[in-house]
């Protein structure tokens, strides 16, 4: 199984709901699969059996999650498989869904289960055949790239009011926000939010130079604890975060300052928690996903280095996953962000030229997070790695993320 969530964004750059994608094959070791054998199995809808082998609160928090359904999988029997809220699930339908009587019969019946419809890669010309289809969905999802979607926004407002539109493939900042100002859409998908920064850099604030300093002394060696505390008292944010942690150890006794939380954690334990407290402090003014993008990449990262034969460098993959976005989270272009922080030349070989011992798995990661299922199989074969392995490792990150913060975690 492989399985990742692409984020959709409303026009306030908040993640509205999540995209799952999911593949229960790796085709390139089972080519029958890409022939007739592909129908092997096809009643079953991979996306269903993540969200109920983790939760749907775990996968994507309070977010709706839309799974894909195809004309074959329509069919199956979703009661079954979800037991979350019906009204969670969006039921992505695709081309191969036509619009015909029997098709139809059935996406009455699951509208009168509960469950939200999605539409996708419907061609112009046979928008008007799909006019009874129309009327069953919550959501219709458009190629701007590939459509004329003010024309297309028209026709859906006119017809089909109820629906909410939604536009992928926004891959920059000037579609994004052309699309945001020709106004209509209700979500947005694409790489637009995560663009690394190439000219110009932003100021960099005293708050975020605070959390540098920080980042800097518990990642250089020996470092001492005090020192830490220090730092950390200048900031309440911080403060709070880790008298939360702390409280939690500290059944029979009371936290009498910032030194004594900073001695309980002891150096170990307080630099894995600076490193990820300090990071969500610092993505606090971007879009929401990226926080999620780094704290994930970073365990995912840990959690791949077996796999990759580099378990001795789990520590260093953890730190790269976590400031894979540091341009992002800094705005400044990826060089001159890692020149702030104290990290090994592994790390910001990796970073800045896609190079070194650590790159490939960066590169997996990235192939793993934009569903490139064909390019994640070549990898995985090349490098004799099993993707059940993948997947846990993958499904072990969202819960780590989940707990990550939580005050009730165990």
């Amino acid at each position: 199984m492989l399985a990742t969530l692409i984020p959709l964004f409303d026009e306030n750059m908040a993640v509205s709901a999540y995209s799952l994608f999911a593949q229960k094959k790796n085709y390139l070791l089972n080519p029958n699969f890409s022939g007739t054998g592909i129908f092997d199995g096809a009643g079953s809808i991979p996306g269903l059996d993540v969200i109920e082998s983790m939760g749907i609160n775990t996968l994507c928090g309070d977010r709706d999650v839309f799974v894909a359904v195809d004309n074959i999988s329509v069919f199956a029997d979703i009661n079954a498989m979800y037991t979350a809220p019906h009204e969670r699930l969006v039921l992505l339908a695709d081309q191969t869904i036509v619009p015909d009587a029997m098709y139809i019969s059935r996406l009455k019946t699951l509208k009168r289960l509960g469950y939200k419809m999605a539409i996708r890669n419907i061609d112009e010309d046979k928008v008007e055949e799909y006019f009874e289809v129309f009327k069953l969905m919550d959501y219709v999802l458009i190629n701007h790239k590939t459509c004329n979607v003010a024309e297309t926004k028209k026709y859906f407002n006119k017809m089909h009011p109820h629906i909410r539109i939604c536009v992928v493939n926004v891959d920059s900042q000037e579609e994004f926000e052309a699309l945001k100002a020709d106004g209509g859409y209700a979500l947005y998908e694409g790489e637009f939010y995560r663009l690394p920064v190439t000219m110009g850099e932003e100021e960099v604030t005293p708050l975020k130079m605070n959390y540098i300093d920080l980042l800097n002394m518990v990642n250089d060696g020996d470092y001492d604890l005090n020192e830490a505390a220090k730092v950390i008292s200048r900031d309440t944010a911080l403060v709070i975060s880790l008298l939360k942690i702390v409280n939690k150890m500290a059944v029979n006794s009371r936290v009498t300052s910032i030194d004594h939380a900073a001695a309980m954690l002891g150096q170990r334990e307080l630099k894995k928690w600076i490193n990820t407290a300090v990071t969500n402090e610092l993505c606090a003014d971007r879009p929401n996903e990226i926080t999620r993008i780094s704290l994930l990449r970073a365990k995912f990262a840990e959690n791949l280095a077996p796999l990759f034969d580099m378990k001795q460098a789990a520590p260093e993959l953890f730190l790269m996953g976590l400031f894979s976005v540091i341009d992002l989270i800094l705005g400044k272009p990826m060089d001159k962000a890692l020149e702030m922080l104290q990290l090994s030349d592994n790390i910001k070989e990796a970073l800045i030229e896609h190079k070194g011992e650590l790159a490939p798995v960066l590169d997996f990661i990235i192939q793993y997070e934009r569903a490139s299922w064909q390019e994640v199989s070549r990898q995985m074969l090349l490098k004799k790695i099993d993707m059940n392995k993948v997947y846990e490792a993958y499904i072990e990150s969202l819960k780590w993320y989940r707990d990550l913060f939580r005050t009730d975690a165990a």
